[in-house]
């Protein structure tokens, strides 16, 4: 039935841009005299509601400004109303069961009425017209279709206006003479559809309105393209402002799982219909029925917003935006370039790509790749992985529902003119080929497992696991003589190196003897399995430090005494040199300021020297460390430089072999419990005769 209303000023202040606060119009009480004839009027209307339903409009029937048509369970509702600070009247839908007015759909958006003389009524023909009384037509809905009964106009639960034949109650939206979620204005609601109708070549799509007080179309729109592989884009006029990323199966590619729209919510149910030959189009509905939520495009914040309504305060909810970031609007870094917004400079290039421009730090202009590929030339030609990236702008795609992924590799190597490819669809193991021709443009991260995108570039750029395959292929391929070849060259190095390492290890064996007879170390000796226990296996937990010739340990000896184990590095040329030259001097040398020997080790290419263990390390771990230097008060320093004093004076007179330190620093002076000091490594001394003055090297040594 058609219902009249009172005028009701709605002045709640909106928490989104998109919700306004109409003013409804009705029929103006103006004087006492009627109001008897009034109120016999509004109760002969109430007594024929009996015989009509409030959600529906009959062909005998008109709804004029003042009185609305309500949606059964009172949720939508139809009517004639006017903005804030406009006399413009606009017919349209509203919730009717929450306090604050919000339009959902206007339907002359582009056409406003001057006075409340219009009314909207149904033409035989199964249209829609908005006329006053002169009959000058300001909208209708232009329909093809022709009723098969008398049309009906209907408003759903859904916020769906439909036009229908009188006896059809299917609620089958195919047959439908016209509905109202056809032609959306700014906003999406549950169930409606956002796309394309491949059949009729309608595309559905939203525009934001002009501004607050003006709901014609504004230049903010959201829709979805018609490629190849469609994916939602909101447009800022004719530019691309934000977009999705193609459907993966799952969700739209450039969408963070769990924190996007257009991803899986407990709160929110999404899908993709893409039929190859009816339709393509995005929906949503509500998981819980009682939950209102709406999708409206925010023209002032050029913001795509998801609001849901919060009966306990009576307010609109801001739920979720697009864009969210500069990383969510459209290519802010050009080609080949992987947008961050965590990291400085935001955009990247990708791996094995480098800036265009070399002059300038701005990343915008995208980048290139680092070495040009040659296509379907081996060894220049191949693909490498990348692993969570939005998949490409797929304006220049192709697509085949059917091919496997390895199908996929061979028809974009055979085109040289595509650049990369994908599975169309992610789920399970992956089904489908997508793949792009030229640049790609707009990516970013977006961390979803199981997204791969192949990229085409130089082979020696190519992912590591598909090089090795290629290499495998190769020596497959290659003949036996060559392989042959290569076994016996790595037989005859081996053998080589053997003997060379048995040789070193005669003379290393040799050379320790010659000292032992010559030199009398009377050192004990320690075998390497004991330094092994001791250190831990030479654990780096135990690592002292790193000295000239190799790095120095500490270790437990079985007995519970605590060691310091200097083993000679293995790669070190000269180290042998010097560690004879330490073994021999520090078995000779005796002197509380020296540090002492307890032993050494030899064993095939091992060689160590076992220290005392000194639980104060070096004298500059406590000089150039703030904190330290405070426990080194005069008195303490002035004893470590006596003490030192008198280890030197030992060393050049008192000793029985006259000996030049030739590299004492601070690193090489030890400290006991007490802080007393001790020199240690000898590696660099040398032995002078008792009458020696001066004398010649042929090495640079000393600190």
């Amino acid at each position: 039935m058609i219902c009249s209303t009172n005028t009701v000023t709605h002045t709640i202040p909106s928490v989104n841009a998109h919700i306004f606060n109409p003013v409804i119009t009705g029929i103006n009480h103006t004087a006492m005299t009627i109001f008897t004839l009034a109120l016999g009027i509004c109760t002969l209307l109430f007594l024929l509601s009996k015989a009509f339903s409030t959600d529906t409009l009959t062909l005998s029937q008109s709804l004029h400004d003042g009185t609305t048509l309500s949606s059964k369970d009172e949720t939508f509702e139809l009517g004639f109303f006017s903005l804030r600070n406009s006399t413009n009247r606009y017919l349209g839908i509203w919730f009717k069961n929450i306090p604050v007015k919000t339009i959902v759909w206007v339907a002359n958006r582009d056409h406003p009425l001057k006075d409340n003389s219009t009314k909207l009524t149904i033409t035989n023909d199964g249209n829609l017209l908005l006329r006053t009384n002169n009959s000058t037509v300001h909208w209708s809905t232009n329909t093809t279709t022709k009723p098969l009964r008398p049309p009906i106009l209907q408003l759903l639960n859904t916020g769906n206006l439909i036009l229908r034949n009188d006896d059809d109650h299917s609620n089958n939206e195919e047959k439908f003479l016209w509905q109202s979620f056809d032609y959306p204005c700014d906003t999406l609601l549950p169930g409606m559809k956002l796309g394309w109708n491949k059949k009729t070549g309608l595309n559905r799509s939203i525009t934001a309105w002009k501004n607050w007080d003006d709901p014609s179309a504004g230049n903010f729109t959201w829709g979805i393209t018609f490629d190849s592989n469609p994916e939602m884009v909101l447009w800022k006029g004719t530019s691309k402002y934000h977009r999705s990323g193609p459907w993966n199966g799952i969700r739209f590619s450039g969408a963070f799982a769990g924190s996007n729209m257009l991803t899986t919510h407990p709160l929110f149910v999404y899908e993709l219909v893409n039929n190859n030959d009816d339709e393509v189009y995005y929906s949503y509905r509500s998981v819980n029925k009682s939950l209102i939520s709406i999708v409206v495009m925010n023209q002032t914040l050029f913001r795509r917003q998801r609001i849901i309504w919060i009966p306990d305060n009576g307010t609109w909810r801001l739920f979720q935006t697009a864009p969210r970031d500069i990383c969510d609007t459209y290519n802010p870094c050009g080609s080949y370039a992987n947008c961050m917004v965590d990291s400085s400079p935001v955009c990247q290039c990708l791996e094995g790509f480098q800036p265009k421009s070399s002059e300038t730090a701005d990343l915008s202009q995208g980048c290139v790749r680092s070495e040009p590929w040659r296509c379907r030339v081996e060894r220049r030609d191949g693909f490498r992985k990348f692993v969570g990236l939005k998949y490409p702008d797929t304006t220049h795609s192709w697509v085949n529902r059917s091919m496997t992924l390895d199908e996929c590799k061979v028809k974009c190597w055979e085109n040289c003119s595509c650049t990369a490819y994908a599975n169309l669809d992610i789920r399970g193991a992956g089904s489908g080929c997508s793949i792009w021709f030229g640049d790609l443009i707009d990516l970013k991260v977006v961390s979803q497992s199981g997204q791969y995108l192949y990229i085409r570039m130089a082979d020696s750029r190519t992912d590591p696991k598909d090089a090795h395959k290629k290499k495998a292929l190769l020596l497959i391929g290659t003949t036996v003589a060559p392989t042959v070849l290569v076994i016996l060259l790595a037989i005859l190095y081996y053998y080589r190196r053997k003997r060379k390492y048995e040789e070193e290890n005669v003379s290393v064996v040799k050379n320790d003897k010659v000292v032992g007879q010559e030199d009398s170390m009377e050192l004990p000796l320690f075998d390497f399995a004991t330094l092994v226990n001791a250190t831990n296996n030479f654990s780096t937990d135990n690592k002292l430090g790193q000295g000239g010739f190799g790095p120095v340990y500490k270790g437990v000896l079985a007995d519970g005494q605590e060691i310091a184990v200097k083993r000679l590095s293995r790669s070190s040329g000269q180290g042998l040199t010097e560690f004879k030259n330490e073994v021999i001097l520090c078995a000779k040398l005796q002197h509380r300021n020296l540090v002492k020997v307890l032993g050494c080790c030899i064993e095939a290419e091992e060689k160590m020297l076992l220290y005392e263990y000194m639980p104060n390390r070096s004298l500059d771990s406590f000089l150039f460390d703030s904190t330290k230097s405070e426990v080194l008060d005069w008195s303490k320093r002035f004893h470590i430089l006596c003490a030192t004093a008198r280890g030197l004076l030992y060393l050049h007179q008192d000793s029985r072999l006259r000996i030049i330190h030739r590299d004492l620093k601070a690193s090489n002076i030890l400290l006991d419990n007490n802080l007393n000091p001790k020199i240690s490594d000898f590696g660099l001394a040398r032995m002078c005769g008792g009458d020696q003055i001066e004398g010649n090297t042929n090495r640079i040594v000393g600190t």
